[in-house]
């Protein structure tokens, strides 16, 4: 039987989404109950990977799982037995051909910047970021990504392509909180962070509109900041 797991992390606690030799990733203790339970080794295919720091409250991951217990019954052994800061949202039977990877219609991110008195107990939860930031030109600098274009100057690493749409992305200010929202299908290795440190340098005059629209579509070098991971939740992922 194959299942779509939805599960919440806290990243702070973990060293990324994969798994490692050092045992220290989330898919490495997802692997260590579910083989506990099947008797043998169980392997599970996630959505996609997040980086040390980052937090989730709708990763999706598939396994297969052939035991004589309801739904209802695994989910509560499985968040009996995991990690305290990982908890299984949902459970789901799908089709054998199911992948929760090459599936995904979309996804949702948020970064959380935190702009009052510096707060200890928000360090590994939001980025403590201390300037006066002009929210207009922070919303007409995303406005920029939206739709298809190429990222090469957003994304770290060499790939064969840098192309990537994205649906939405918006900025809302909440007290001492601002949150930026990025919906799209694919998200490159530290992308959203990218772009999220590039609006900040707009939004604090450390850079302009203009150079962002510069920076996309071209594979000629342009540097903007990349904020921190411990700001980045994974929100949503559509099937």
């Amino acid at each position: 039987m194959r299942i779509l797991a939805r599960i919440s992390y806290d990243g702070s606690k973990f060293m990324g989404f994969q798994r490692l030799e050092n045992g220290k990733g989330v898919q490495n203790e997802l692997e260590r109950v579910l083989s506990i339970l099947a008797k043998k080794e169980v392997v599970i295919k996630g959505a996609g990977r997040t980086d040390a720091g980052v937090h989730a409250l709708d990763q999706c991951v598939h396994f297969d799982l052939d035991l004589s217990v309801s739904l209802k019954k695994l989910k509560y052994i499985m968040n009996r037995m995991l990690s305290p800061y990982i908890a299984v949202q949902s459970l789901e039977q799908v089709d054998k051909d199911f992948h929760a990877r090459f599936l995904v219609k979309e996804k949702t991110y948020v970064y959380k910047i935190y702009c009052g008195k510096k707060n200890p107990f928000y360090s590994d939860y939001a980025y403590f970021f201390p300037y006066t930031l002009d929210l207009e030109k922070m919303q007409e600098c995303a406005n920029l990504f939206l739709k298809e274009h190429d990222f090469h100057n957003f994304v770290s690493g060499s790939r064969d392509s840098y192309q990537s749409f994205i649906s939405s992305l918006k900025i809302r200010k909440d007290k001492n909180f601002i949150t930026i929202e990025v919906c799209g299908k694919s998200f490159y290795r530290y992308m959203v962070r990218s772009i999220v440190g590039a609006i900040l340098d707009v939004g604090r005059g450390a850079a302009t509109c203009s150079s962002v629209s510069n920076a996309l579509n071209t594979s000629e070098e342009k540097r903007f900041s990349v904020v921190p991971a411990m700001g980045l939740y994974l929100t949503k992922i559509v099937y």
